[in-house]
């Protein structure tokens, strides 16, 4: 026997939907995003290739040895490397279901994050000041794209914590918010390991 087919509050048919199951396929988020985060890999090696190229072109201005301050970047390198063991706190976390321990354990990663933008932005406002600005050399251009890029990625990285901290506040952590939370750890996690690049290839080896 056929069954008739549902009717709304103004007589009109309402559609049959068959496909019970979800519409989000399983791990289509993590399988995106690892694409995306490939393409950032293609991204940041362009511009480490472009400074093994050109990070020697001084044009008789100032070297890395002339202008970094090892120290300042060990300090900021420490703040980043935290922020990844914090995230790590907070996924333990998440995973037992903690709303409250999670977001302390991400704003304390976000306070880090904050830490090192500042000291990047003082060290760029530095470098400035001192005349070391992108045009003066090919040296300046490439670092000030390469360092800049990956400020930016951290900026939205504390951007995008922070739109997190809310749904979880609201909403609690629920499978999407995890699945959120996992894409935003891997990454935090992938900014951490393009810097440890950066911190060896950019500044040790630029004062040597």
């Amino acid at each position: 026997m056929s069954q008739a087919p549902a009717q709304s509050a103004d007589g009109a048919e309402k559609p049959v939907f068959y496909l019970k199951e979800d519409h989000h396929p399983e791990n289509g988020t993590s399988i995106g995003f690892w694409l995306y985060l490939m393409s950032d890999c293609l991204i940041f090696a362009t511009l480490f290739a472009t400074y093994a190229v050109v990070g020697r072109s001084y044009a008789a201005g100032p070297s890395g040895a002339d202008l970094f301050d090892l120290k300042l970047v060990a300090i900021n390198t420490a703040f980043l490397l935290l922020s990844s063991i914090t995230y790590g706190f907070a996924m333990l976390e998440a995973a037992k279901k903690n709303v409250n321990t999670t977001l302390v354990w991400l704003a304390i990663t976000g306070l880090f994050g904050l830490a090192f933008l500042g000291l990047e932005l003082y060290e760029f406002s530095h470098l400035i000041h001192e005349g070391a600005t992108p045009q003066r050399s090919a040296f300046l251009s490439a670092f000030f794209a390469l360092v800049g890029t990956h400020g930016l990625h951290v900026t939205f990285g504390v951007i995008w914590l922070v739109t997190l901290m809310v749904q979880v506040k609201k909403f609690g952590l629920h499978p999407e918010n995890m699945r959120r939370l996992t894409c935003l750890s891997m990454f935090w996690h992938f900014l951490d390991v393009i810097w440890i690049g950066v911190f060896s290839f950019v500044y040790l080896v630029g004062v040597l």
